[in-house]
């Protein structure tokens, strides 16, 4: 995402090698890829809370192609192989940056997801099979789909507009804040609930919690780079932060490498999942 400004400060610019750009974006492509996999594949985890995380892993992996194929212009351009501003590349950069955007706008809504999973299969476990169906499920899931499709339409077509850049920072704060709100209000209702119950879906809602702890920190630095370039956009020392920009796509490309090892580290299922996959010659007897 073509975000960057003129530097007129006495920071230079940090660069990030390539290389690490590509090594983060195929390792995390490959992850995400053999989660998607593996829920595909294992019927033990055709479920709601792991459609919702193959949704989840399924948004990396757009952002993951995103950004591997971004560099990969870059580097075609660095080389002489593409005019970097050229009407047609121009233009695939929009595209580009629409589905970087697409991927973040789901990321958020399977967090969503996943969260209401959550609290129904705590407070409401003797119920959860008629309210959390997999028909709703798939109801969901469509309607994530079809929202990140749409606003990814919408950002090419206005990218660009102030509005859009604004519209983006509001959605991650407000994001934030409901889904903040949200643990805070399972975590407290827990403590009052039933012992038996509640310790039956809290190991889900912690590994959701450390989910979206590295989301945030990935995400995060970003969002500020934004914000800092819509409110001071020649200061000298805004200009300082924004020299950083590079280490914030790095930061950003990380979630999607980081979200598979914690799925492989807090989820038995996935984990044994995954051994059976990679270690099983013939898949069809290994599920």
């Amino acid at each position: 995402m073509n975000t960057t400004t003129l530097n007129q400060s006495d920071c230079p610019e940090v660069k990030v090698p390539i290389p690490l750009f590509f090594t983060i974006g195929v390792v995390s492509l490959a992850e995400n890829l053999l989660v998607v996999v593996a829920i595909v594949w294992n019927r033990n985890l055709h479920s709601p809370m792991y459609c919702f995380i193959c949704s989840l892993a399924a948004f990396n992996t757009i952002a993951s192609v995103t950004k591997t194929w971004e560099n990969l212009m870059i580097v075609f351009a660095d080389v002489g192989h593409l005019r970097k501003t050229g009407s047609p590349e121009l233009k695939l950069d929009d595209v580009m940056d629409s589905l970087l955007c697409m991927s973040f706008v789901g990321s958020i809504f399977s967090f969503l997801a996943i969260a209401a999973d959550r609290y129904i299969t705590i407070f409401h476990a003797l119920r959860y099979q008629n309210i959390m169906t997999m028909r709703r499920t798939g109801a969901i899931l469509g309607a994530i789909w079809t929202t990140c499709g749409v606003s990814a339409v919408l950002m090419v077509r206005f990218f660009d507009s102030l509005l859009i850049m604004v519209c983006f920072v509001v959605f991650f704060v407000i994001s934030l804040a409901v889904i903040y709100f949200l643990y805070v209000y399972m975590f407290m209702l827990a403590r009052i609930h039933a012992r038996k119950i509640a310790a039956l879906g809290m190991r889900g809602t912690l590994t959701l919690t450390i989910l979206f702890g590295a989301f945030v920190v990935c995400w995060a630095p970003f969002f500020v780079h934004l914000i800092v370039l819509m409110a001071c956009p020649m200061n000298p020392y805004c200009e300082c932060y924004r020299s950083l920009f590079q280490l914030h796509v790095v930061l950003l490309m990380s979630h999607a490498l980081i979200d598979p090892a914690i799925y492989a580290f807090r989820i038995p299922e996935l984990r044994r999942t995954f051994r059976r996959m990679l270690l099983c010659s013939n898949w069809r007897w290994c599920f």
